[in-house]
């Protein structure tokens, strides 16, 4: 596998994480993003989330504690 550099710095709360687009692209195809399937699990996320349908973890937490 090939190795992708990356510059990564460290605000107070993140990591950030920067590289170029071909990178980007090549890491994304390792990791999947580019297969249908992952891409038909994206868009059935976003309609689910424009139909209301996703839950606040808070208020799951709420419900259940």
């Amino acid at each position: 596998m090939a190795k992708i550099s990356a510059e990564i710095e460290k605000t107070k709360e993140k990591y950030i994480i920067s590289f170029d687009a071909e990178k980007f692209e090549r890491m994304a195809n390792v990791l999947g993003f580019f297969n249908p399937d992952f891409i038909k699990i994206l868009k059935n996320s976003l309609d689910d989330y424009k139909k209301k349908k996703v839950k606040n973890i808070k208020n799951l937490y709420k419900k259940y504690k």
